[in-house]
């Protein structure tokens, strides 16, 4: 039985070191779906919001602090959920299903700013349950060296459909006379789409390729803090946490810039759109490098190159160079380690508490930068605008030596 097992292991493991395993690309194929429904709705919120429903500056902020901040504790029971029964499909799909659903909130709240609450609160309450689970399918869907790859595949999928989302609400409002119903309607219909997609071509847990190591039965009823016993994944946590809490945010590197800049705001949207066309071209390429010299040091990497954006801010030089700098180096930072972190913890966990393991190290990850965000908002008001970058830059540069301290212990396993 043990030969059997072990020459089917082998000969899965043969197949899919030249491609990436189709349960990969399907799932990258509902992402991408999925992100041009979500980012449709994402896109058009200020202007919905501030311009067409008249919130007050400090409404339009409590919601969108729900809507960015309302996904980090869930995430640990979607992923617990999974690993509970094997169903990581059926997880991933209710949350996929509530997110779809959330668009026909955002039509019946009828510019009530209770209604819009909830109906955000929705969607990215699918977004934290589905988030683990899917990723828990990816990275039991190929041998432990080719993660890398098969996250840089999804996550470059995924960021197609991120780049396409904003382009097709701002089509669609052109074209409607800024009818905004018809974006929550027409972002509900492509959300249905890739719920539809996930449930005929995503494969069940028990379906995935045989390539993971066996998993021993265990008695013992899982728990959600279980994958926090191995002394590997808590390095791989608290490095992740550390750097978490010294990265201040897409929001405030894109304000830095308009401010430093002051071109007109108008533009404001584009910025987002450049560093993911960065982030889409080289996620493929950060995965693959991961695979064969080890996923710490493009981690470690892409956190410098991030620190680097930093740096730049805080120059004076040409706005061209500035601009196309700080967007290219932010692109690099997320393609070096979004994808890469998760393929760096999938050899550390157990197969049998994969999403919990993703979700807990993903929930710390998303606390930590909630902390990293707020500290950095209060250094602005208190301190100015320089002090507080260049606390962020010592910030991050000593999360740096001490994450390279934590995971230089990970070379052998990830």
């Amino acid at each position: 039985m043990y030969l059997a097992t072990t020459g089917a292991t082998a000969a899965a493991r043969k197949v899919s070191r030249g491609r990436v395993a189709g349960p990969v690309l399907a799932l990258g194929s509902v992402s991408l779906v999925t992100d041009v429904s979500s980012e449709m709705v994402t896109a058009v919120l200020p202007l919905y919001f501030v311009l067409h429903l008249g919130l007050s500056p400090l409404q339009f902020g409590f919601l969108d602090g729900l809507y960015n901040g309302v996904t980090a504790l869930v995430r640990l029971a979607g992923g617990h959920a999974a690993d509970r029964g094997n169903r990581h499909k059926l997880v991933a799909g209710a949350g996929y299903a509530l997110s779809a659903l959330s668009r026909v909130g955002l039509l019946l709240a009828g510019g009530g700013t209770l209604g819009i609450g909830a109906a955000l609160a929705a969607d990215r309450i699918g977004k934290g349950v589905r988030t683990a689970p899917r990723d828990a399918i990816i990275s039991l869907s190929g041998p432990p060296e080719t993660l890398g790859r098969a996250f840089g595949v999804h996550r470059a999928m995924d960021t197609t459909g991120a780049l396409l989302g904003p382009l097709a609400a701002f089509a669609l409002l052109w074209a409607t006379a800024d009818a905004y119903d018809a974006v929550f309607v027409v972002s509900f219909c492509v959300g249905l789409l890739g719920v539809l997609m996930l449930v005929a071509f995503v494969p069940g847990r028990d379906a995935l390729p045989t390539v993971q190591p066996p998993v021993p039965p265990s008695p013992a009823r899982p728990k959600i803090l279980d994958p926090f016993r191995d002394p590997a994944f808590r390095r791989v946590l608290g490095a992740a946490s550390l750097l978490g809490a010294a990265t201040i945010g897409d929001a405030f590197v894109y304000l830095l810039l308009q401010k430093q800049l002051d071109f007109a705001v108008r533009w404001f949207p584009l910025l987002p759109l450049g560093a993911a066309a960065v982030y889409l071209s080289l996620a493929v390429p950060a995965g693959r490098l991961g695979d064969r010299i080890g996923r710490r040091v493009p981690f470690l990497f892409g956190h410098a190159a991030l620190l680097g954006a930093y740096l730049l801010l805080l120059t004076t030089g040409a706005g061209t160079f500035l601009l196309v700098g700080v967007l290219l180096l932010v692109g690099v930072f997320y393609a070096a380690t979004d994808g890469v972190l998760m393929a760096l913890a999938g050899p550390v966990l157990p197969a049998a508490r994969r999403a919990s393991g993703m979700a807990l190290l993903q929930t710390g990850q998303a606390l930590a930068r909630l902390v990293a965000a707020a500290g950095f908002g209060a250094a602005w008001t208190l301190w100015g605008v320089r002090p507080a970058l260049i606390t962020a830059v010592l910030a991050l540069a000593a999360a740096l030596a001490c994450s390279a301290v934590l995971l230089r212990r990970l070379e052998g396993r990830a």
